[in-house]
């Protein structure tokens, strides 16, 4: 089944003297449970965008706000935790939005799942990189998501915790999630069954594994 379907994708940045093409007309599937990785600049924009069977560009804001919340789990660089609440609270956020119940619990549940549970209760100012990252990686599994969409997840860590990081994703992986991982780094796209190039706009080579 196909779980991600873009077609004729394009973006431009329009930086008031120069217009620049992020993406030109790129089309791509990705099945469910497919763990893939996209090397090349980074952008976003549609033409049209088919998530789990379904046109979004036919959904108005508060649709679209809801199926994000529902089957997609974000992951990012820069980890994007709020500094003066505790991870359990950072994990809990996508539940307090969603009107759901049990809080508490299933926050800690996706700690466990992620091995940080120990970490609950302190500030992120208080915690390394990788625990961060996995922190934002149980925040993104709360919802029990169908799609994780991760942005250069490892981007800055080490080595080491980078190799770690990429583990519990391949692990989230054969546990049926689709993954797609940005990255600029080929050993991180070696995690992946399959990588798009993208270069000048363009997808320029697939390569299995």
């Amino acid at each position: 089944m196909t779980m991600i379907e873009l077609t004729n994708l394009t973006k431009f940045y329009d930086t008031g003297e120069l217009k620049v093409t992020g993406l030109d007309d790129i089309s791509f599937k990705c099945d469910e449970g497919e763990m893939v990785s996209i090397m090349g600049h980074s952008g976003s924009g549609k033409s049209t965008y088919h998530l789990d069977g379904v046109d979004v560009a036919s959904l108005n804001d508060d649709q679209l706000a809801k199926i994000r919340n529902a089957k997609l789990g974000f992951v990012f660089q820069s980890y994007n935790l709020l500094p003066k609440i505790s991870a359990l609270q950072n994990v809990a956020l996508p539940l307090i939005y969603s009107g759901e119940n049990h809080r508490q619990q299933r926050s800690m549940a996706a700690l466990e799942s992620v091995g940080i549970a120990v970490r609950a209760k302190h500030l992120p100012t208080e915690m390394s990189g990788g625990e961060k990252q996995r922190v934002a990686i149980a925040r993104a599994l709360i919802n029990n998501p169908k799609v994780i969409l991760a942005d250069e997840p490892t981007g800055n860590l080490d080595t080491a915790t980078s190799r770690s990081i990429m583990s519990l994703f391949t692990e989230l992986h054969k546990k049926g999630i689709t993954i797609v991982i940005v990255t600029h780094e080929e050993d991180i796209a070696s995690y992946t069954q399959r990588t798009i190039y993208v270069r000048d706009g363009k997808i320029i080579e697939e390569k299995k594994r």
